[in-house]
């Protein structure tokens, strides 16, 4: 069980091209699974490719919510792989839903919160004027939790996940869109992400360079460096040993 950032604004892996906007791979047991596609296709699939990992491989691509750059790079996928089934909020445009049914993938719509897989559960929509959807994995370490923006609230999105899933919050991995918070604040959301018992974090993409230097602090070497070619292993969550690419 293992994921990787294959496009991120942050650098991790040399090798690989930083862009605004962001994806993951998430691998399982039973299934793969692309969580966002980037803003750039190009970019997306080069990153993939430059990892070893096959896009034809991708059973699932789950989108957060519709911004450009979480969406931007699914017709590209599309194009090289269109037998996945694509998750998307209720919310999103006809446009895009016709797009993906036209490629010739399967579409799922989610409103409410649901499994997705054993392993994987969505939040369903949340949110007022830009509603997301996050990710919550099942690993022998805890819930993994996946976020694109976390434009309803990174806190709030915990705070629902552990209204409706038992376990502990292992790692929560993505965007915190926490650029231009204060210190103060700042220090209130590290408060609550360890009053909600969260042992790992990995803040990228639109989390904020400042917003990651006090999670650094406050969680030391379990603050992980993510960005693009970040990849950690599930199973090894608990001995806090992430792959530095």
């Amino acid at each position: 069980m293992r994921i990787t950032v294959v496009y991120d604004n942050n650098a991790h892996d040399t090798r690989l091209q930083t862009a605004w906007g962001f994806a993951c791979v998430v691998q399982l047991q039973d299934t793969t699974i692309l969580f966002d596609t980037g803003g750039d296709g190009s970019t997306l699939l080069s990153n993939m490719r430059r990892l070893k990992i096959e896009p034809r491989q991708i059973d699932m691509v789950v989108l957060s919510h519709i911004h450009a750059d979480h969406v931007g790079g699914l017709p590209a996928f599309l194009a090289l792989n269109h037998d996945v089934t694509v998750v998307v909020p209720a919310s999103f445009p006809r446009a895009l839903k016709e797009e993906v049914v036209s490629a010739g993938a399967r579409l799922k719509e989610i409103s409410r919160s649901e499994q997705l897989t054993g392993h994987v559960w969505t939040t369903g929509e949340l949110g007022g004027a830009i509603k997301e959807q996050s990710l919550a994995v099942n690993s022998q370490a805890g819930l993994v939790v996946i976020t694109g923006c976390a434009h309803p609230g990174i806190t709030r999105i915990l705070e629902e996940l552990q209204r409706t899933l038992d376990g502990n919050i292992a790692l929560v991995l993505g965007g915190f869109h926490l650029g231009g918070k204060s210190q103060r604040e700042l220090a209130e959301i590290v408060k609550r992400f360890k009053e909600l018992g969260v042992g790992h974090v990995a803040p990228c993409h639109c989390s904020g360079d400042v917003a990651r230097a006090v999670f650094q602090q406050a969680y030391g070497d379990s603050c992980f460096p993510a960005g693009v070619g970040f990849t950690v292993d599930l199973q090894d969550l608990g001995a806090a040993h992430p792959d530095e690419g």
